[in-house]
């Protein structure tokens, strides 16, 4: 039986399954001469190219989103009488005209 590549590109997407070392892993991340995204050092697809000022952007961005994500479910479980009143049963009236 034939051995399977372990790296290639299937429909345009690449794959990397070989075990990746300390070197390739970091100088997969660290491109300066590639744009905002480069091949992952393994698995499959893409990563952000930390040497790119617009992946930075992205992080911010993303970093910023989660942050205000947490604040307001921080804000909405510390309101427990809010909490309590949605958790009682509601009385639906259907008319059947």
């Amino acid at each position: 039986m034939a051995d399977k590549p372990s790296s290639g590109e299937i429909l345009g997407i690449p794959y990397n399954f070989e075990r990746p070392s300390l070197g390739r892993l970091l100088s997969s991340y660290w491109q300066p001469d590639e744009g905002m995204l480069v091949e992952k050092p393994f698995g499959i697809g893409y990563t952000l190219n930390l040497a790119n000022w617009r992946s930075w952007i992205v992080l911010a961005v993303a970093g910023g989103l989660y942050y205000q994500q947490t604040q307001s479910a921080g804000a909405a479980g510390a309101s427990d009488d809010d909490a309590d009143a949605s958790d009682e049963p509601v009385e639906v009236i259907v008319d059947d005209d």
